[in-house]
């Protein structure tokens, strides 16, 4: 069983949002060229996120988003929750017609397998995976990567408003391991 897209993107935006939010307004391009996650997709998130007092938008020059409430109280079951994104273990999505229309024998497993992951990402908070040494190590990577394409662009005389390309920088991995690494501050 695995979290889909939406939700890992979202969790991952949010975490740049908290990373890279603390002077200023991030825009969702300034995200979607260091995630390298398109900027349609980020709108379409970040709409949701707003809708669930996650982010807050500023307007204007400089505008951009900015987290609504402090990391230490922003958890990752409330980001994929947000987003209408569901962990769910069950074959028949919850709705016990697994089997023919009947309830199959591992169903109530299954159930209590989805809960166990939900509370489980209710206990992660945006705080804890930024006191990350790794996390702290790799955002700070991908801020340079930025800053030396930003520079190269303009050094060839290039617009900034596009987006570069890049890879994929998935934070979730962390989550995974979350609970087997200490916070290394």
């Amino acid at each position: 069983m695995r979290l889909t897209a939406k939700g890992r993107y979202a969790v991952t935006a949010m975490l740049d949002l908290a990373v890279h939010g603390q002077a200023k307004p991030i825009s969702l391009a300034e995200i979607s060229a260091r995630q390298g996650i398109s900027l349609s997709y980020l709108e379409q998130l970040f709409a949701k996120l707003r809708r669930n007092d996650l982010v807050s938008s500023v307007r204007g020059p400089g505008g951009g988003y900015r987290l609504s409430k402090n990391p230490e109280d922003i958890y990752v079951a409330q980001i994929v929750d947000s987003v209408d994104e569901n962990v769910d273990a069950t074959r028949c999505q919850g709705k016990a017609n697994c089997q023919q229309g009947e309830t199959c024998l591992t169903h109530e497993l299954w159930t209590e397998l989805s809960e166990q992951i939900h509370q489980f990402l209710n206990q992660i908070n945006l705080a804890s995976i930024i006191a990350k040494r790794a996390v702290r190590e790799r955002a700070d990577r991908q801020s340079a990567l930025q800053d030396q394409e930003i520079e190269e662009r303009e050094q060839r005389g290039e617009a900034l408003t596009s987006t570069p390309e890049t890879p994929e920088q998935d934070l979730v991995e962390e989550l995974v391991n979350f609970p087997a690494q200490e916070a290394q501050a």
